[in-house]
């Protein structure tokens, strides 16, 4: 395998397992809150898992970044992971672009929920849990940077995973909105 080939497939696939690993810190999060997990694991188990995805995306993330930078096919140019929406459309075309500034944008908002989350005692609740919840907005825009910016989508097995997810998400999301903690 060469390394632009290499390249290309490391990004690949340290962008869907951060994607995973960021899904499993929302679905856990969301069942502790919900309780609808609490018939296959007590809360001491799914905080765990919850904390430990919220840490693991971030290596991932930065895999997948570092692998793009090097990728001389991806172009995508320092400065495009610091400012969002500023890569060309005359390269990467609109959705291309579009893909990347959804990308930087969702990571300067995730390093946000992360940096706050290391400060959580030091900050009022109500502060910390709002931008916290930044992390469903977060989601949604790196299903949609997954969406715009990658073929991964054609495959049958990561589309119907990454549907899956973000439909369990809106559901439990929606669950505790209207109904909070469910009953066990």
């Amino acid at each position: 395998m060469d390394l632009p080939t290499f390249l290309w497939v490391l990004a690949r696939v340290s962008g869907l397992a951060s994607f995973v690993s960021l899904s499993a810190s929302l679905l856990t999060g969301l069942a502790l809150r919900t309780a609808v997990l609490d018939w296959a694991a007590p809360n001491r188990s799914l905080r765990l898992v919850h904390e430990y995805a919220s840490v693991l995306w971030m290596p991932l993330g930065a895999l997948h970044v570092v692998s793009l930078l090097l990728d001389e096919t991806a172009r995508i140019r320092p400065l495009d992971l610091l400012v969002p929406f500023l890569a060309p459309v005359s390269t990467y075309g609109v959705r291309g672009a579009i893909a990347i500034g959804l990308g930087t944008l969702t990571l300067e908002v995730l390093a946000l929920v992360v940096v706050t989350g290391w400060l959580k005692r030091r900050m009022s609740a109500g502060a910390w849990q709002w931008i916290h919840r930044l992390s469903y907005v977060a989601f949604g825009m790196v299903f949609l940077h997954a969406l715009l910016g990658g073929s991964d989508f054609n495959d049958p097995l990561v589309s119907a995973v990454t549907w899956s997810v973000a439909l369990a998400l809106v559901i439990l999301s929606l669950a505790r909105v209207l109904f909070g903690r469910l009953p066990a």
